[in-house]
């Protein structure tokens, strides 16, 4: 497949890149030749907009849905604009952060894949050790850092975006030989599911075990070796489930949620989305008038943040937001084919790892609120609320946008 893919973007290249770059050497990173400068040339407009539109609604369902948390005895010492003051640095912060990235070569990112990684294995062990890593829900995810908890799980997601990406562009002449090519990704893979496991968190897993698997198809992977990694990786899930009892039971609780026996227990969350969602019906309820973020909702300004915009925005508020990341990951994906076809195999890659990891990650957290999945404990990218989710996403963003700046310096012929 990666040979057709290959081939179709040598065709597509051959179209698209100046006549006055014929016979000119020309230098991956920004597609300039030797001495040259780069120059501005902008980025997919319509892409940031769609991406900082993303940011402001979440914004306001954030505060939304948090304004009424002080009343409960939990957070009676917050105040009402708490988590809306913290979710409003997480967004500078993560806007900053992603200006810095946005000057990053992706030759450099290149350059530092392995180590990124490597970065990101020693954040999972030590979030692991008790007095480093801060326990929620039984849950231990999160380094405190003062101005937020940071969740190395986030990072990993980064971390295994461009660390495959990187692996698949080196291994590019290897990929048909399973001991070369899968069986050091799936190894790194399993590490990685161990540490988050270990938290636990399963969710987190499923979406890099997504983004690698994705990167090794995209990369042209044997489609047999792949198919058979697949069937592991699925049964690896299927017995992970069945040996553990919270996991089980939530699954009885996803598929009959309105049982007696689940619907004050496990299914509590889902079936008071699905009332939330029914309240909205088509135009909703209106800004601020939800009931179900009164304390019967649990975690509405971050899993549960959809049924919360379905119970105050109704179906055109939730189809909006399904529209533009719809809109968002297809736009991710043509920058990638781009890059694919300006023999920039590692930029694309990498954006379309970044298009894996948003799509995906939104799809469970849709079909989650909607009772499409099992309750999973995923943000919304961009909209919940979540500091250190907001940071790696939107840094991952800025990274596809020099994607795409690098693809518009190579079609204009790199030239200052």
């Amino acid at each position: 497949m990666s040979d057709r893919l290959l081939a179709f973007g040598d065709q597509v290249a051959a179209v698209l890149r100046p006549r006055s770059l014929a016979g000119v050497p020309v230098r991956d990173g920004m597609g300039l030749s030797g001495g040259e400068r780069a120059q501005w040339v902008g980025f997919d407009a319509a892409l940031a907009w769609v991406i900082g539109g993303l940011l402001a609604l979440g914004l306001v369902m954030v505060y939304s849905a948090s304004i009424q948390l002080p009343d409960n005895p939990k957070f009676e010492n917050y105040s009402p604009t708490f988590f809306l003051t913290r979710h409003i640095l997480s967004i500078v912060l993560a806007v900053i952060a992603g200006a810095v990235c946005l000057a990053i070569p992706l030759r450099t990112w290149e350059r530092a894949a392995p180590w990124i990684f490597v970065a990101a294995l020693i954040l999972l062990i030590l979030v692991l050790i008790p007095g480093i890593g801060k326990v929620v829900n039984k849950s231990r995810r999160w380094i405190p850092l003062g101005v937020m908890n940071f969740q190395p799980s986030e990072f990993a997601k980064l971390a295994m975006v461009l660390y495959a990406a990187n692996y698949m562009v080196r291994k590019m002449d290897l990929k048909e030989s399973f001991m070369r090519a899968v069986l050091p990704m799936a190894v790194a893979l399993g590490v990685v599911g161990l540490l988050l496991l270990a938290e636990p968190d399963m969710g987190a897993f499923i979406v890099i075990a997504m983004i690698a698997m994705g990167i090794l198809f995209l990369g042209g992977v044997n489609g047999r070796m792949f198919l058979i990694v697949t069937l592991v990786l699925l049964g690896t899930f299927v017995l992970i489930i069945t040996f553990s009892e919270v996991r089980r039971e939530r699954i009885f609780a996803y598929i009959t949620p309105w049982d007696p026996k689940y619907a004050q227990g496990k299914g509590y969350q889902l079936t008071h989305s699905l009332i939330a969602f029914g309240r909205g019906e088509v135009f909703g309820q209106g800004l601020g008038s939800s009931i179900e973020k009164l304390h019967y909702l649990p975690e509405a300004h971050t899993d549960f943040l959809l049924a919360v915009i379905g119970e105050e925005l109704g179906l055109i508020g939730v189809a909006s937001v399904i529209l533009a990341f719809f809109w968002m990951v297809r736009r991710i994906f043509v920058i990638g084919r781009q890059a694919i076809a300006l023999d920039r195999v590692f930029a694309g890659l990498t954006a379309q790892g970044i298009g894996l990891w948003m799509g995906g990650q939104a799809f469970i957290n849709m079909g989650v609120n909607l009772g499409v999945l099992p309750t999973k404990g995923l943000t919304l990218p961009l909209m919940s609320y979540g500091g250190s989710a907001i940071l790696l996403c939107v840094i991952a963003l800025a990274v596809v946008l020099r994607v795409d700046m690098e693809n518009r310096q190579l079609m204009r012929g790199g030239r200052a």
